[in-house]
C-alpha cells in the first residue's frame, strides 16, 4: 500500500476515533464533569490529525492553522487532570486555586496560538515520502516548547494524584501515564522533518491506538459502560486480525489444493464475504450468550438504577447487623441465589456451608472485600459481586465514621452530665447536711429510745448523701500494689456476721495494682449487701474465691441469700436506685460498676455457678497498661 495513502487513512482513522470518543465523553460529562476536559482534548486531537490530511491534499494554509493549534490539546488535558486528581479525599488548596483560575491558562494558550498563526512559525515543504509535509521553524519551536511544558505540568499533577489516591483511582492514573507515554512516543515524530530526519511518518501510523488507550485508561475503573465497550472493541479487533490473516492465506492454500476457482476470487470479494460472516456472528453472539447465562448461570445485569438502589438501601442501615443482613438480602435477590455477606464488625459467624460468600473487613483503616467461592461463576456474575463489594466497603466506612462520631458525642454528653451531676450532688450535700446536723443536735434532749431511732435515720440519710457524692463525682484513681488476702480479711471483720459461715480462698501473696480506697468501696458495698440479707437466715454462707491467670484476676463473691427478683436484668441491677433492700440507697452496685469501669475491669451477676447469688469481678493484671 502506498505510504501516502496509508498515512492519510491512519490520520482519518485517528481523527474519527478521537471525534467519536470526544462526543461520547461530552455526553457523559453531564454526570461526571471531570470528563469535559478530556472531551475537549479528543476534539482538538481530531482537528490536529485533520491538519495533516489537509497538508497532504494541498491545503497548506488550513493545515498550518490546525497544526499550530496543538497547545490546546495539553491545555484541555491539564484541565482534566486537575479535576480528576481533586476528586474524593484530595482537596489540596493549590488544586482549588488552579481550577478557579483555569480561564487564564486558556487565555494564554489562545494567545500563543494566535501569535503562532500571525508570525513565522512554520511552512509546508515538499517531501519525498509524503509529497508535502509541515516543518516548524522560528516561532514554531516556541509553540512546541509551550505544548511540551503544558504536557509535563499535566503529568506532574497526575503524579501528585498517584501519590495521594488509592485503589482504582490510582490504577487509572498509572494507565494514563502509560497511554500518555505511548502517545508522546508516536507524536514526537511530527518534528522529525524540521530536523531533516527521514523517520516521519512511520511512528504516526500507529497513532489511532493513542486516543482509544488514553480514554480507556481514564475511565477503565470509573464506568461500567466502558467495560462493555472495551469487550466489544477487543472482540472486533481480534476477529478482524484473524480475517486479514485468513485473506492472506486463502489464495495460496486454495491454489495448492487445486481449487482454482476459489483462488481466483478477487480479494475484495473475499474480504466482503468474510466481513458479512463476521457481522452476522457478532450480531448473534450477545443474544446467544445472554440465553446461555440465563439457562446455566442465573444472575443480574448491572445498570445505574440498580446501583443507585443498592447505594440508597445500604446507606439507610444504622448498625453492623442490619447492614450485614441488608447486604445479604440485596445481593441474593440480584443474583437469584443464596449469598452470605459477613462484616467483621458485626460479629456474625460465617456459614461454612454457603456456596457464595462475601467477606468485608477493615485492614489498616481501609475496608477490604474478599469473594469466597466465586471461582466457578461467570465473569458477569463476578463483576456484579465486585461492584456490590465496592459499594459495601464504602457503606462500611461511612457507618464506621458515623458510629465513631455518635460514640464521641455520647461520651462528651456523658462527661458533661457527670460534671453537672457532681456539682448538683455537692450542692445538695451541703444544703442537706446543715439541717441534718441541726436535727442531730436537737435530738439530744429527747428520751434515749427516740434519740437512737433519730440517730439511725440520720446515719441512713448521711450514707445516702455520701453514696450520691461517690456516684456522681469524677473518679481520680491513685494506683498502688495491694495484697488481696489482708485487704479482704480486714473488710470482712468490719461487719457483724452473727451466724453466717464465711469462706475465703485467696492465693497467698496475690497482689493487684489498683486504687486502695476505691477497691475497698467495691468489696464493702458487696459485703454490706450480703450481710443485710444473710444475718437473719439459717445456714447462711458467704464465699469469696480469688484466682489468677496470665491476663487477669478473677474474684467470685457467692452467698446463699434470697434470690434476686427474676424481673431484674443484669443491666438493670447495676443502674442507680434499683434496690430491693430495706434501708438501702440503691446506689451500692451502681458505685461498684463505676469503680470497676474506671479500673478497666468488669462485674457481672451470675446464677450458673451453683450459688443463689454470685458476683464475678474481673481485674486486668495491670490496670495502668490497659
Amino acid at each position: 500500500m502506498d505510504l501516502i495513502l496509508a498515512f492519510e487513512l491512519m490520520m482519518l482513522l485517528t481523527s474519527s476515533c478521537a471525534a467519536l470518543m470526544s462526543g461520547w465523553l461530552w455526553w457523559h460529562s453531564r454526570y461526571q464533569r471531570t470528563l469535559a476536559g478530556l472531551a475537549g482534548f479528543g476534539a482538538m486531537m481530531a482537528l490536529w490529525c485533520l491538519g495533516h490530511v489537509f497538508v497532504i491534499h494541498d491545503q497548506p494554509e488550513l493545515g498550518r492553522y490546525l497544526l499550530l493549534a496543538n497547545p490546546l490539546m495539553p491545555t484541555f488535558f491539564l484541565h482534566f487532570a486537575l479535576r480528576f486528581v481533586r476528586q474524593d479525599q484530595v482537596k489540596a488548596s493549590w488544586l482549588s486555586w488552579s481550577l478557579h483560575h483555569i480561564g487564564w491558562l486558556y487565555f494564554l494558550t489562545a494567545l500563543v496560538v494566535l501569535l503562532s498563526w500571525s508570525l513565522d512559525a512554520g511552512e509546508v515543504l515538499q517531501s519525498v515520502a509524503l509529497g508535502q509535509v509541515f516543518v516548524f521553524h522560528s516561532y514554531g519551536f516556541l509553540n512546541l516548547l509551550y505544548t511540551v511544558l503544558l504536557g509535563i505540568l499535566a503529568h506532574a499533577v497526575l503524579w501528585y494524584g498517584w501519590r495521594h489516591h488509592q485503589g482504582n483511582k490510582k490504577r487509572s492514573i498509572v494507565a494514563m501515564f502509560l497511554a500518555g507515554g505511548w502517545g508522546l512516543l508516536l507524536a514526537t515524530s511530527v518534528v522529525f522533518p524540521s530536523f531533516g530526519l527521514d523517520w516521519f511518518p512511520y511512528p504516526m501510523l500507529l497513532l489511532p491506538s493513542y486516543p482509544v488507550l488514553l480514554v480507556y485508561g481514564v475511565v477503565r475503573y470509573q464506568m461500567l459502560t466502558v467495560n462493555a465497550l472495551a469487550n466489544r472493541a477487543l472482540l472486533w479487533l481480534v476477529m478482524s486480525l484473524l480475517l486479514l490473516l485468513l485473506m492472506a492465506l486463502v489464495s495460496s492454500i486454495f491454489g495448492q489444493l487445486g481449487m482454482k476457482a476459489l483462488a481466483n476470487v478477487p480479494g475484495w470479494q473475499l474480504w466482503l464475504y468474510s466481513s458479512l460472516v463476521l457481522l452476522l456472528t457478532a450480531a448473534c453472539y450477545r443474544p446467544v450468550a445472554k440465553l446461555a447465562e440465563r439457562l446455566i448461570y442465573p444472575g443480574a445485569t448491572l445498570d445505574q438504577s440498580l446501583i443507585n438502589t443498592w447505594r440508597q438501601q445500604l446507606a439507610q442501615c444504622q448498625n453492623w447487623t442490619s447492614l450485614s443482613d441488608k447486604a445479604t438480602e440485596l445481593l441474593s435477590e440480584a443474583l437469584k441465589q443464596k449469598v452470605q455477606v459477613q462484616l467483621s464488625a458485626s460479629g456474625a459467624v460465617m456459614d461454612a456451608n454457603a456456596q457464595l460468600r462475601v467477606r468485608c473487613y477493615s485492614q489498616q483503616g481501609q475496608w477490604q472485600v474478599e469473594l469466597l467461592g466465586w471461582d466457578d461463576m461467570t465473569p458477569g456474575i463476578r463483576l456484579v459481586a465486585q461492584v456490590f463489594g465496592s459499594l459495601l466497603s464504602s457503606s462500611c466506612e461511612l457507618l464506621a465514621q458515623s458510629l465513631q462520631l455518635a460514640e464521641a458525642e455520647k461520651q462528651q454528653l456523658s462527661q458533661q452530665h457527670l460534671v453537672e451531676m457532681g456539682a448538683l450532688a455537692a450542692s445538695m450535700a451541703h444544703e442537706l447536711r446543715n439541717p441534718l446536723n441541726i436535727i442531730s443536735m436537737a435530738s439530744a434532749g429527747v428520751d434515749a429510745e427516740l434519740r437512737a431511732h433519730i440517730q439511725q435515720q440520720l446515719k441512713r440519710a448521711d450514707r445516702l448523701i455520701s453514696d450520691m457524692l461517690v456516684y456522681s463525682g469524677r473518679l481520680q484513681l491513685q494506683y498502688s500494689d495491694i495484697e488481696f488476702e489482708p485487704l479482704l480479711q480486714s473488710l470482712l471483720q468490719q461487719f457483724d456476721w452473727q451466724q453466717v459461715k464465711l469462706e475465703l480462698k485467696v492465693p497467698q501473696g496475690l497482689t493487684l495494682q489498683a486504687d486502695p480506697h476505691r477497691l475497698q468501696q467495691v468489696f464493702l458495698n458487696l459485703f454490706d449487701n450480703a450481710n443485710a440479707f444473710l444475718r437473719n437466715q439459717a445456714d447462711a454462707s458467704l464465699s469469696v474465691q480469688v484466682t489468677e491467670d496470665h491476663h487477669q484476676i478473677r474474684v467470685l463473691v457467692h452467698n446463699n441469700g434470697p434470690a434476686l427478683d427474676a424481673s431484674l436484668t443484669t443491666e438493670q441491677l447495676f443502674r442507680p436506685f434499683i434496690s430491693k433492700r430495706s434501708g438501702g440507697s440503691g446506689l451500692g452496685l451502681a458505685i461498684v460498676k463505676r469503680i470497676m469501669d474506671a479500673h478497666r475491669g468488669q462485674i457481672s451477676f451470675r446464677t450458673d455457678l451453683g450459688w443463689v447469688v454470685s458476683f464475678e469481678l474481673l481485674f486486668p493484671k495491670d490496670s495502668t497498661d490497659v
